[in-house]
């Protein structure tokens, strides 16, 4: 007997041999047939669909579970469209507050605000209390005084870290502006979160994540870093794991900086664990390293200067201290996870894998490439050749393509998160969020950038970079399982597959772009269960099919 029985769907199978399936048979949350193979037998559980569509469950191959959790507790100012508006809803806050609580922020964007916001006017708003506001790429913040102070900044008795950016004015004084690892001096300040703190910010993600018919995320970065969170951060989710809390299957990438030498010259986690290990529930994943910063702060290493103001970014490190981490994590059995934006950190990722190879052969690696979001002509086939997994994201085309048109210029605006050339040149093309950073990470709306590939304002970036909704089904399904070399376990429904699915209003693939996003999520599936919209659904009557 069948733990479950989904009939009357229209599944989108991913199979090119059989691609539409109407009947979905569960055991042992595995799928063990469908149609005619499971259509005759009973079951504990049989649900009609009403002819609802049924695909495999959606992948986020790069977000940050944690991060967002805690960013749902944050004041959220994605919506400010002045800095007046800005410094107005952060004093409305701050008069919540005790006199000494932080106010922390989220979501702001200097490109709608016209600049950062000041130090001098979050001292007012703040009333004096130590205000934080996170820019929506994460890659800068903004801190009041109080906040430099305690850091060491105002005074600079804090080095600042490689990497890392303290912008200040004519005078020498802070602005309040930190980029990429200069975030690091105020998160000493607040780090490490209890483990009890993360795991309730893993819990109220994973509700929406069910909502939004995720079964699966990949968390690019814990342990160490501005990145992460705690040493003690997988504790967190094996805690959100035994509370019942964590619906989606995780893979977690620790950050480059909580890997330390082991014996026979290995780098690793502490009994030598790495890439793999763990069950199908949660594993670890690959290493996750920075190579550059981003392109809406100009921090993204570059090979040309950025438009207006110049500049080639920053590398995340010294390029041999790079070069030497990924060598030395390649060497002892893992998988390397490079967040590298701007082509001139592309270009150093693609030597440090070529001589990893070279030196330590590992055919199959199958390392990444995050974001990979400025990838020149020329670097296409050096990817390919390495089978390095790009990993961009779409949704950013939207939230913040206007952003970085105007930092790059027309003239490299084809080369920005590209899709069809990745596909074309033989790879396979995950899809992702990076989500809190920059916007939603609802995976409809993600599907939807990749087929329109237009800015908020309205212009199309790299048209021939566009791909069919089909194409961006794959990218949340197969690609996705692909990247995390869990193909044979999910990203198609046939028998075998892990029962990961999702059940939707209207089919993605072949509704108008504009609608793609408005597609309702019915219900979620993790290994057979439903973890969201199981009251919803219509079961019939005796538990036989």
């Amino acid at each position: 007997m069948l733990d479950l029985l989904l009939r009357n769907v229209r599944a989108l199978t991913m199979r090119d041999e059989a691609p539409r399936a109407h009947t979905v048979g569960v055991l042992g949350g595995r799928i063990v047939g469908v149609d005619d193979e499971v259509a005759d037998l009973s079951a504990r559980t049989v649900v009609d669909g009403g002819g609802a569509v049924l695909t495999p469950g959606f992948t986020d191959a790069h977000n940050h579970m944690v991060w967002y959790g805690l960013s749902l507790a944050e004041l959220d100012l994605s919506g400010c469209r002045t800095l007046d508006e800005l410094y107005d809803t952060v004093a409305a806050r701050a008069a919540q507050l005790p006199s000494d609580a932080w106010v922390v922020g989220s979501q702001y964007d200097d490109f709608v605000l016209g600049r950062h916001p000041e130090r001098a006017a979050l001292d007012r708003a703040g009333g004096g209390r130590p205000v934080w506001l996170k820019h929506r790429s994460a890659h800068m913040c903004v801190a009041s005084s109080a906040i430099l102070d305690k850091a060491g900044i105002l005074d600079g008795s804090a080095p600042v870290p490689e990497g890392g950016v303290v912008e200040r004015d004519a005078a020498g004084e802070a602005t309040g502006l930190l980029a990429e690892q200069a975030q690091q001096l105020v998160d000493a300040l607040v780090k490490p979160y209890p483990v009890d703190e993360l795991a309730e910010a893993i819990a109220r993600a994973a509700k929406v994540y069910a909502a939004e018919g995720l079964t699966h995320v990949t968390e690019a970065g814990i342990g160490g870093g501005w990145i992460g969170h705690s040493p003690a951060e997988a504790a967190a989710y094996q805690l959100a794991r035994q509370r019942g809390e964590l619906t989606a299957r995780v893979e977690l990438m620790p950050a480059a900086d909580v890997l330390h030498p082991l014996a026979e010259e290995l780098v690793g986690l502490d009994l030598g664990l790495r890439s793999g290990f763990g069950d199908d529930r949660l594993r670890i994943g690959p290493m996750k390293i920075f190579t550059d910063g981003a392109l809406s702060s100009r921090t993204a290493a570059v090979t040309e200067p950025f438009e207006g103001s110049g500049g080639l970014g920053v590398l995340g490190d010294d390029p041999e201290v790079l070069r030497a981490r990924i060598l030395a994590a390649h060497r002892s059995g893992w998988r390397v996870a490079a967040h590298a934006i701007g082509d001139r950190a592309i270009d150093l990722t693609l030597d440090a894998f070529e001589q990893a190879q070279r030196e330590f052969p590992r055919p199959g690696v199958r390392h990444r490439i995050e974001h990979a979001a400025m990838v020149r002509p020329d670097q296409l086939p050096r990817l390919a050749a390495l089978d390095v997994v790009p990993v961009p994201q779409a949704r950013f085309l939207y939230e913040i393509g206007d952003t970085i048109r105007a930092a790059l210029g027309d003239a490299r605006v084809p080369w920005v998160y590209r899709h069809r050339s990745f596909l074309d040149a033989g790879l396979r093309v995950p899809a992702s969020s990076d989500r809190p950073c920059v916007g939603t990470g609802a995976p409809l709306a993600g599907m939807r950038n990749m087929v329109e590939r237009t800015t908020s304002g309205g212009v199309v970036l790299a048209q021939d970079e566009r791909v069919d909704a089909t194409e961006a089904l794959r990218a949340f399904t197969t690609h996705a399982a692909y990247a995390g070399g869990l193909e044979h376990r999910r990203g198609h429904i046939e028998a075998g597959m892990d029962a990961d699915l999702v059940l939707l209003d209207d089919d993605p693939t072949t509704v108008p772009s504009s609608a793609i996003d408005g597609i309702g999520v019915l219900a979620t599936f993790v290994g057979g269960e439903a973890v969201y919209g199981g009251e919803k659904l219509t079961y019939a009557r005796g538990g036989a099919g």
